[in-house]
């Protein structure tokens, strides 16, 4: 706007360097621009990137509800075994096979490393765009995150707590006891 503001009171042979420095300010400043989005690489991002964070955190579903399966079904066969001549040595054998399932951890402990670098990339592009063309967020939250925080609290839907409000394990004791 101060651009065409300054264009109409131009005068052609006084100000014709000012008005070419500032069209190539402009310019210089669409090229840096440009150059930003690209190296947001945003069709990278949602091509590659972003499903692969989806298909990894569904791997680690599956395979944790997997390794449980397979704990407790082992778990359940161990209370159902026979007191009999056998029976240490078949405990120790599934035992063997519970140890075994237990070790989707560090499968999952991977895949879910995966992800965590997939955003950690996301979150450094977009703080590289955002800081490039001066990003302002607009001022208060979203109405459709707060509606969606406000829900998830009244349905207690927040799960296990990293440094908020948790309930001490004391008082669940005490609930219990």
């Amino acid at each position: 706007m101060a651009l065409a503001k300054r264009a109409r009171n131009v005068n052609p042979a006084s100000d014709k360097p000012s008005l070419i420095r500032e069209l190539v300010e402009i310019a210089d400043y669409i090229a840096h621009l440009r150059n930003e989005i690209a190296a947001l690489r945003a069709n990278e991002l949602t091509r590659d990137r972003l499903p692969m964070a989806h298909e990894e955190l569904g791997s680690v579903v599956a395979a944790t509800a997997g390794a449980t399966n397979s704990i407790m079904n082992t778990a359940e066969e161990i209370l159902g075994l026979p007191d009999d001549k056998n029976y240490r040595a078949t405990v120790e054998a599934r035992m063997n096979d519970i140890f075994e399932a237990c070790t989707f951890q560090d499968i999952t402990g991977q895949r879910i490393a995966k992800v965590v670098e997939a955003l950690r990339q996301l979150e450094s592009r977009l703080s590289r765009f955002a800081s490039a063309v001066k990003a302002k967020d607009e001022g208060g939250i979203d109405p459709e995150e707060v509606e969606r925080r406000v829900r998830k609290e009244l349905l207690i839907l927040n799960g296990p707590q990293l440094h908020g409000p948790a309930v001490a394990q004391d008082e669940i004791d005490a609930l219990f006891a």
